[in-house]
């Protein structure tokens, strides 16, 4: 079958244990291109914080701007720029984890550190505010010595902290849109990355 042919057609199984060679090529025709326009939809999603302030000084969508645009003018390479701007995209899905929600989404595309950083966030600025909710502002101190403690605890203080200031000039996101598009076209580390190349 030509692949225009296989853009147009759909698997005949309707339980995955009956699929074929057959179908398996045509949902692969189908899932490349759904898959490295994986950015897009990142972009889509992140503009649901967009209004959303949640009592803090700026909304949400602006504090990921304003902490991208924070790293990218500290001369931040593109992929930490990113991750800057997506760490908080999981706020209106998880209120309970969206460090977790940012972490997986960005997981198979960049480095372990990055990954890292996003995970732990939340944690990291907890010393910020946590003793004012209740909570243990030193709940980082458990990772104390982890290889990238010193590198989440720069990320919180020099770009995520400040970044709530609602007269600091942001980049707007289409400044950032390609970094997103190019990061999320290929995986780094994924059980599929050899099935998109």
């Amino acid at each position: 079958m030509a692949d225009h042919d296989l853009m147009d057609a759909t698997a005949q199984f309707h339980t995955m244990s009956e699929g074929t060679q057959e179908d398996w090529d045509i949902i692969m025709t189908h899932m490349k291109p759904f898959a490295q326009s994986g950015g897009k939809r990142v972009l889509d999603h992140l503009r649901l914080l967009d209004g959303d302030c949640g009592g803090f000084a700026v909304d949400r969508l602006t504090h990921c701007l304003q902490t991208a645009t924070r790293a990218h003018r500290d001369g931040r390479s593109d992929d930490y720029v990113v991750m800057a701007l997506l760490h908080d995209i999981g706020d209106t899905l998880g209120a309970f984890n969206h460090p977790d929600i940012a972490a997986a989404i960005i997981k198979p595309f960049v480095s372990e550190e990055l990954h890292w950083i996003t995970q732990h966030h939340g944690i990291f600025q907890g010393y910020n505010f946590f003793h004012y909710i209740g909570l243990n502002r030193d709940m980082r101190e458990e990772y104390r010595g982890h290889e990238h403690y010193q590198a989440t605890a720069e990320f919180i203080e020099k770009y995520d902290c400040p970044a709530f200031d609602p007269d600091y000039d942001s980049a707007p996101l289409s400044f950032f849109e390609p970094m997103v598009m190019k990061m999320f076209e290929r995986p780094l580390n994924s059980v599929y990355k050899k099935s998109m190349s």
